[in-house]
């Protein structure tokens, strides 16, 4: 297996991986009264220290060596990742999950495919292109649904959820500036402490949570370091070989998880157009698979 599969392999198993937030978002609801800028804020002060830590240990004292011209390739990635989080949790209750994850999910790798001609010279090939329209129509169908506002706040949560997805593909498209030059610990522990500075301020005007039970402290240590801190270790190692916009296409299986979760934990039911979204999506993803056999070079980055 070449290093375009093993990263798109990781990339895969980020993706699934963050497909678990939902229902972890759910249960926590469940089981506690909080908000979702304090549900981000704290995923994120879990995750920076157990990073910081890990990096610590992983790189060694050299952790902290950011050569100058990356700065603002870091900044740019947890600036995107605070943002990310603020956009998507606020056009929720506008439109609605289904639809705010779909024109999310869906706008992020056109809008990666499109950066990442401009600025990083990707030129997606005829399999990538292909993969992309199958992917988007199989995340639209699986997801289903029409937003459930009308006038002003139908347009402020499409507007809300498409700044969620170029958020999510400008992480895409500095992460794969940085990735070749670092342990992939390094760029996505700087980000996550950058956000939770950034984030910090939202979640205190719109009042901090910190009483939970212990079976929500649980499911926040969970968001803190699954899905946020191994998920997106994993993410930025896989783009040290794919492309950015591949890598969007990749992302898009992240539903999918979602739904699967959802049926099997929380009795919800997959509509046949949802089973024929999430055929789809599959058929794109061994499409993508397919056509990354080349191999490459290996990167000249530090492990």
């Amino acid at each position: 297996m070449g290093a375009r599969q093993v990263g798109m392999l990781q990339i895969t198993l980020a993706a699934l991986t963050w497909g678990t937030i939902g229902v972890a978002v759910s249960l926590l609801y469940g089981v506690a009264t909080t908000n979702a800028f304090s549900v981000g804020l704290l995923r994120l002060l879990i995750a920076a220290p157990a990073l910081l830590l890990l990096s610590r240990v992983l790189v060694g004292p050299g952790f902290w060596r950011v050569q100058r011209r990356h700065l603002p390739a870091m900044a740019l990635i947890g600036a995107a990742f605070a943002g990310y989080q603020l956009c998507y949790f606020a056009a929720i209750p506008r439109l609605g999950v289904a639809a705010a994850v779909m024109i999310n999910i869906c706008s992020a790798p056109i809008i990666t495919a499109v950066l990442g001609g401009l600025f990083l010279r990707e030129r997606p090939g005829l399999t990538t292109i292909a993969a992309l329209i199958g992917a988007v129509g199989g995340t639209a169908l699986l997801v289903g649904g029409a937003p459930q506002a009308a006038g002003p706040e139908l347009w402020v949560g499409a507007a809300l959820a498409l700044g969620a997805g170029l958020c999510y593909s400008l992480v895409a498209l500095g992460g794969r500036v940085v990735a070749p030059f670092y342990h992939p610990l390094q760029p996505i522990t700087l980000a996550f402490t950058l956000g939770a500075i950034l984030l910090l301020p939202a979640a205190l005007a719109g009042g901090l949570v910190l009483s939970y039970p212990p079976a929500g402290w649980l499911l926040l240590l969970y968001l803190g370091l699954v899905p946020t801190a191994l998920a997106y270790g994993l993410y930025l190692r896989g783009l040290r070989s794919v492309p950015a916009t591949v890598a969007a296409i990749i992302s898009l299986i992240e539903p999918l998880g979602s739904t699967v979760l959802a049926v099997l934990l929380l009795g919800e039911r997959l509509a046949p157009l949802g089973l024929a979204g999430a055929g789809l999506l599959l058929a794109s993803m061994v499409l993508l698979y397919l056509g990354q056999r080349q191999p490459e070079p290996a990167p000249s980055a530090a492990d």
